[in-house]
């Protein structure tokens, strides 16, 4: 993945590609890597970081959604349970089969709960994680040290998947550069080229780094920009009506210690309607999460008070040691890109996580709705539709069983770099060689290596590139990610070329953007 090379290629040629892909999150990076894989050109613009926004912000589950199920959207569940299965079998270095408890409350829960989720399993089919049961409250208690004894009458236990979801980003864009794929990261679209009939053939881009402004052909453009495709609507048809509702999610991370076995727990009935999550995640804990309607979407959305109470009232009414704000060691919000209802009024947990696709009059394609779990069948229903409006010939998708780069089974998740699958083997000896291998953060397991990998083979450009999304440092724990970003800025200008003035601003920028993730 090396962003001068591929901006050469794209701007060297007159070539007209076949998918002009707008916004690198989970949606657009699905549809480039299932386009490329049918063997069509593929040009993927993203005006920041990929993954910028919602897409580095999920709850980390890959799952069929249990709470769709109890709104009766079974077709959505089946869909997303089948995905999950075929995303746990494509990446299993990035994913992980999860156990998850739900603690109950008397008997019609615990037959509700048994009931439940033997149905989940079974709408998975042979993609099933294993099989729900009901456990005594003597079991739930051993498995989930912390549970408060007075709140529960037993467990039941149910399986999901896990995920690095930046991750799972960075080596899909990898498969889809090996395929052929052109992707590139702060490049930004800034209009859409239409011919005489108002047929749009391409765009106009701005690379954020040179400064330049050039067109690129294609013959299909795609929204996939999430909660701002309206914008990109807009630049198509001014006043063109929303098709976005954005809700915010918000998450804490806090020490193991809040959650000390194995096993994730699942509170399904919140105050406000929710579902709450504490998830073991990259040795640390994932607290979450919240549904807040905003009126204005932002890349750096900010958590607000009241979540951030919400989610530690919940937590310390289930738990017998309480996590207070101190202990928090990261807060974190992303914005769900819900499709807008067509009526008013409509709570945004209601509103369907089903994906939708519109085109509009300029033949532009917009895909909005979604979530991570189903990212590779959105990319497929995507391309299908281009190929119907274009009348291309249709091609069947060849990525349900493509393995994702970095592919390694039975990766062991107590080596602090296991997430690299088989490329840790490379990293290692990149590191050897070059004396990169002392330690960065021994809590957060970062060696220099890795930030030299980062930016040779995924395309970071910048220290929040690297802290926030190549590794997960900014949200394992924010301060401890600051206090290496001056180390981390020295190794990328001595990669990228760069002098001290460049290395003081993107410290002072990285501590900008993370002081808010901090409480």
């Amino acid at each position: 993945m090396n962003r001068k090379e591929m901006m050469d290629e794209l701007r060297s040629g007159s070539k007209t590609y076949d998918f002009i892909i707008i916004g690198g999150g989970a949606t657009g990076i699905g549809i480039a890597l299932e386009a490329s894989a049918r063997g069509y050109s593929v040009v993927l613009l993203e005006k920041s970081d990929f993954t910028k926004s919602t897409s580095s912000k999920a709850t980390k589950l890959v799952h069929g959604g249990v709470r769709y199920l109890a709104q009766g959207d079974i077709g959505l569940v089946r869909e997303a349970v089948v995905e999950r299965g075929l995303m746990l079998q494509n990446a299993p270095h990035i994913t992980k089969s999860q156990s998850f408890i739900i603690p109950t409350h008397g008997l019609y829960d615990e037959i509700l709960y048994t009931v439940g989720l033997t149905f989940y399993d079974l709408l998975a089919g042979k993609l099933s994680l294993g099989r729900s049961r009901r456990i005594s409250k003597a079991k739930t208690l051993k498995r989930i040290s912390l549970i408060n004894p007075d709140k529960i009458s037993a467990g039941v236990v149910y399986y999901d998947g896990q995920f690095d979801d930046s991750r799972m980003a960075i080596n899909t864009l990898q498969s889809s550069v090996e395929l052929g794929a052109i992707v590139l990261n702060y490049c930004a679209v800034e209009g859409l080229l239409k011919d005489d009939n108002g047929h749009i053939i391409g765009v106009n881009a701005h690379d954020e780094e040179s400064g330049d402004s050039f067109e690129i052909k294609g013959k299909q453009v795609v929204n996939a920009t999430g909660v701002f495709a309206d914008d990109v609507l807009q630049m198509d048809a001014p006043g063109a009506k929303k098709t976005i509702a954005p809700s915010q999610g918000v998450h804490l991370i806090l020490d193991k210690s809040f959650l000390p076995g194995d096993d994730a727990i699942t509170i399904p009935k919140t105050d406000d309607g929710r579902v709450l999550f504490l998830v073991p995640w990259h040795n640390k804990v994932i607290v979450g999460t919240t549904d807040t309607p905003i009126e204005k979407e932002s890349l750096e959305p900010v958590a607000l008070e009241e979540e951030i109470g919400f989610i530690l009232s919940t937590a310390s009414r289930y738990l017998t040691k309480a996590p207070k704000r101190s202990d928090v060691l990261s807060v974190f919000a992303g914005l769900r890109p819900l499709a807008a209802p067509s009526h008013d009024g409509n709570k945004t947990k209601e509103i369907s996580r089903s994906h939708k696709i519109y085109t509009s009059d300029s033949g532009l394609l917009t895909i909005v709705g979604g979530k991570w779990t189903t990212f590779r069948r959105m990319g497929q229903d995507l391309v299908d539709k281009a190929e119907k409006n274009h009348d291309w010939k249709h091609i069947p998708t060849k990525t349900k069983h493509l393995k994702i780069h970095g592919y390694k089974k039975d990766v062991d998740l107590n080596d602090p770099l296991y997430f690299y699958g088989s490329d840790e083997e490379q990293l290692l000896k990149l590191a050897k060689q070059n004396g990169y291998n002392k330690s960065l953060s021994d809590s957060l397991g970062i060696i220099e290596g890795q930030v030299v990998w980062a930016v040779r083979n995924e395309m970071a450009r910048n220290v929040e590139d690297f802290l926030a999304r190549r590794t997960r440092c900014q949200l394992l724990d924010a301060k401890e990610s600051i206090r290496i970003a001056p180390q981390v800025a020295e190794i990328m200008a001595k990669e990228l070329g760069k002098d001290q003035e460049w290395q003081t601003k993107q410290v002072a920028d990285y501590i900008e953007v993370t002081s808010n993730y901090i409480l």
